[in-house]
C-alpha cells in the first residue's frame, strides 16, 4: 500500500556513470513493494532553471530533490522519490528528476537524448522547464524531442498496417507540461490578453518555406505538436525581488512574491489533480513492480546498444507477469480446496463441483493478473496446473475414501471372522446363521454416512478376499442338500455378476462425469478469455479513437495555417490507424 511508503528523501533510480546509464537496484527495489497503481511525473530541463524545486513543491516538502545554486549542477542520472498521492489514495505518486540537459561538464548530448526518452517511456506526464520566453533558441533546447523517433521503437518488427511516425507513440506517450520560468513579458497576442496555453500554442505554430532555416524552426514544433497532441503551458514570474538562485529552498514562503506563489500552487494543483495513472498500450496499468520492469528493460537496451522498444519491453513485462498471474491463480485455488474440501466426499460430484467453483474463481484471478498472453501460453499452463490439481485430488479423494472404509471394515467384520475360526458356524445351519450375520453387518456398515467415492469397491474386494470363508461353510453344513447347495452357488454367482455390472456402470458414470468436468473446465477457459478480449478489444478501440481525434485536430490546424504536406502526412496516418481500427472492430 501507498501509506507503506517511506521515502524520507529521494535516491538515485539510474545512475550516470561517466556517461554510461545504470540502473540502482537498491532504489528499483523500492519500486517493487508499491501494488498500487503509480502516476508518474518527470521533468527535464537545462542546468540550473529550477527543476528540483517545482518537484519538491510536487512532493508537498521544502527540500528534497537538490536544488543547485551554483554553476555546477547537482542531480545526476535520473532521483526518483516515491509517496502516497495527496488527492488520490488509490495511486502512489512517483516524482523523477533529472540532471540537468546541456551539462557542460559531460559534453555528451547523446547521454542527454537518452535521458529525455526515458523519461518521456516512463512518465505519464512529462514536464520540460525552460527560463524566459518559448524563442528560437527555446525551441534550439529541445530539440531532443526530434531525436525521438530515432532512439525509441514501438514495436520489433513493423507489420502491413504499421503506421509511420508518430502515430505509434501517440497513444502511450505522457502528457507535456511546459514550464515557463522567470517569465517578464506580458502575455498576449495582437495587443489582447491570451492563457497561457493559447501563449503555447501560438509558439507552436509553423512558418511557410523550404529553405534549411525555415525547417530548423518547423522541425521540433512539428515534432511537439505531432508527439504530445495533449499539451499545457504554465507561466511564472521571478520568485523573488534578488538573488533568489542563491538559497531558493531557504526562503521563506512570506519571502516569496504572491504572484509565484499563487503560479506555483496553480501548477501543483493541476499536476496533482490531472495526471492519470502510467498505462501501457492497451490499457495494461502501469503498478510499482512494473515500472521497475520497464525501467531495467530500457535501460539495459540502451547499454547493449539497442533502441528501447515499447513492443519487447511489454512482452518481457507480460513474461513474468503472466508466469506470476499462474501462480497467484494456483495459489488461489489451493487455498479455497483447503478451506472448502473434507475429504473424502460422499461422491464425485461433490468433489467435482468444488473444484469447478474453486477452478472459476482462479481463472478470474490469472485474467485480472495477465495481460498479453501471446496463443494463451500461459492460460494453457493454468489450465494443466488445474486439471493436474484436479486428479490429484480424485486419487487423494479415492485413497482417503479407501483408507476410512478399510479400517471401518475391520472394525465391523473382524468379530465375525474371529468367530469363525472359533467354530462358531461350523454345525449343521452354520452357513445360513453367517449369510444371516453377514447381512446384518452389510447393513450396519452401509448406514455409516461419508464413506465416500469407494465404499463399494472396498467392501467388495474385502469379501471377495474371504470368499473362500463362505464356501467352505457352504460345502460343510451337514443340514444342507446337495440340490440346496447347488442353488447357493448359483445365487452367490449372480450376486457377483449384479455387482460386477453395477461396479461397471459407476465406472462409466465416474468416466462420464470426468468427460463433462473437462468439458466444462474448457468453456469456462474460453468464455473468461472471450469476456477479457472483448474488454481488450474496447480499450484498444477506444486508443485508437482516442488517438484518431487528436490527429485529426491537428490536421486540420496544419491544414488551417497552410500546411498542406503536412496535412497530408497526417491524413495518411489516420487512415492508416482507421484500417487498422477496422481490423480492431472485425475481429
Amino acid at each position: 500500500m501507498a501509506s507503506e511508503i517511506h521515502m524520507p528523501v529521494p535516491e538515485c533510480l539510474i545512475e550516470n556513470i561517466n556517461g554510461r546509464l545504470v540502473v540502482n537496484p537498491v532504489t528499483a527495489k523500492i519500486l517493487s513493494a508499491i501494488r498500487q497503481p503509480v502516476v508518474v511525473v518527470a521533468i527535464v530541463g537545462l542546468c540550473r532553471t529550477g527543476k528540483s524545486y517545482l518537484m519538491n513543491k510536487l512532493a508537498g516538502k521544502k527540500k528534497g530533490f537538490s536544488v543547485g545554486s551554483t554553476v555546477q549542477s547537482h542531480t545526476k542520472g535520473i532521483w526518483m522519490w516515491c509517496m502516497p498521492h495527496p488527492k488520490k489514495p488509490d495511486l502512489t505518486l512517483v516524482l523523477l528528476d533529472t540532471e540537468g540537459l546541456g551539462d557542460v561538464e559531460k559534453g555528451d548530448n547523446q547521454n542527454d537524448s537518452w535521458i529525455f526518452a526515458l523519461v518521456v517511456l516512463l512518465s505519464s506526464t512529462f514536464v520540460y522547464n525552460s527560463i524566459g520566453t518559448i524563442n528560437q533558441p527555446a525551441m534550439d533546447q529541445l530539440y531532443y524531442v526530434t531525436e525521438l523517433t530515432d532512439r525509441i521503437r514501438a514495436k520489433s518488427s513493423p507489420d502491413k498496417y504499421e503506421v509511420q511516425d508518430s502515430a505509434n507513440f501517440v497513444s502511450f506517450f505522457p502528457e507535456f507540461v511546459w514550464t515557463l520560468r522567470d517569465f517578464s513579458l506580458e502575455v498576449e497576442a495582437d495587443g489582447q490578453p491570451i492563457t497561457a496555453d493559447e501563449y503555447l500554442e501560438n509558439s507552436l505554430k509553423l512558418k511557410q518555406g523550404n529553405d534549411k532555416k525555415t525547417k530548423n524552426f518547423n522541425e521540433p514544433r512539428l515534432c511537439i505538436r505531432k508527439f504530445f497532441p495533449e499539451k499545457k503551458c504554465f507561466i511564472f514570474g521571478y520568485p523573488a525581488n534578488f538573488n533568489y538562485l542563491i538559497s531558493l529552498e531557504q526562503l521563506q514562503e512570506e519571502d516569496l512574491n504572491p504572484k509565484f506563489r499563487e503560479q506555483v500552487a496553480d501548477f501543483c494543483c493541476y499536476i496533482l489533480s490531472h495526471s492519470k495513472a502510467k498505462t501501457l498500450s492497451g490499457g495494461i496499468t502501469v503498478n510499482g513492480p512494473r515500472l521497475k520492469s520497464l525501467v531495467q528493460t530500457y535501460v539495459d537496451a540502451i547499454s547493449s546498444g539497442d533502441l528501447p522498444c515499447m513492443e519487447n519491453a511489454v512482452l518481457a513485462l507480460a513474461e513474468t507477469e503472466n508466469l506470476a498471474a499462474v501462480q497467484k491463480a494456483i495459489a488461489h485455488y489451493d487455498q479455497q480446496m483447503g478451506q472448502k474440501l473434507k475429504l473424502p466426499t460422499e461422491t464425485l460430484q461433490e468433489l467435482l463441483d468444488l473444484h469447478r467453483a474453486s477452478e472459476k474463481e482462479a481463472i478470474e484471478v490469472f485474467m485480472k493478473n495477465s495481460f498479453k498472453d501471446e496463443d494463451q501460453v500461459f492460460q494453457k499452463k493454468l489450465a494443466d496446473k488445474l486439471e493436474a490439481k484436479r486428479d490429484d485430488f480424485c486419487k487423494q479423494n479415492m485413497k482417503a475414501s479407501s483408507d476410512y472404509c478399510m479400517a471401518l471394515i475391520q472394525d465391523i467384520f473382524h468379530p465375525l471372522y474371529e468367530d469363525v475360526k472359533k467354530g462358531t458356524f461350523s454345525k449343521p445351519g452354520g452357513y445360513y446363521l453367517f449369510i444371516k450375520k453377514m447381512k446384518e453387518l452389510k447393513d450396519k456398515y452401509h448406514q455409516v454416512p461419508r464413506k465416500g467415492v469407494q465404499k463399494e469397491e472396498t467392501l467388495r474386494t474385502y469379501l471377495d478376499s474371504k470368499e473362500n470363508t463362505a464356501d467352505t461353510l457352504l460345502q460343510t453344513d451337514q443340514l444342507l442338500t446337495e440340490k440346496e447347495k447347488e442353488i447357493e452357488v448359483e445365487r452367490i454367482k449372480s450376486e457377483a455378476a449384479e455387482a460386477a455390472n453395477k461396479m461397471l456402470e459407476e465406472m462409466q458414470k465416474k468416466n462420464q462425469q470426468m468427460m463433462q468436468e473437462k468439458e466444462a473446465s474448457y468453456q469456462e477457459h474460453m468464455k473468461q478469455l472471450t469476456e477479457k478480449r472483448e474488454m481488450e478489444r474496447a480499450q484498444l478501440i477506444a486508443d485508437q479513437e482516442r488517438v484518431i481525434a487528436l490527429k485529426l485536430q491537428e490536421q486540420r490546424r496544419l491544414l488551417q495555417e497552410g500546411f498542406k504536406k503536412e496535412s497530408m502526412k497526417l491524413h495518411e496516418e489516420i487512415e492508416a490507424l482507421k484500417r487498422r481500427l477496422g481490423i480492431c472492430n472485425f475481429l
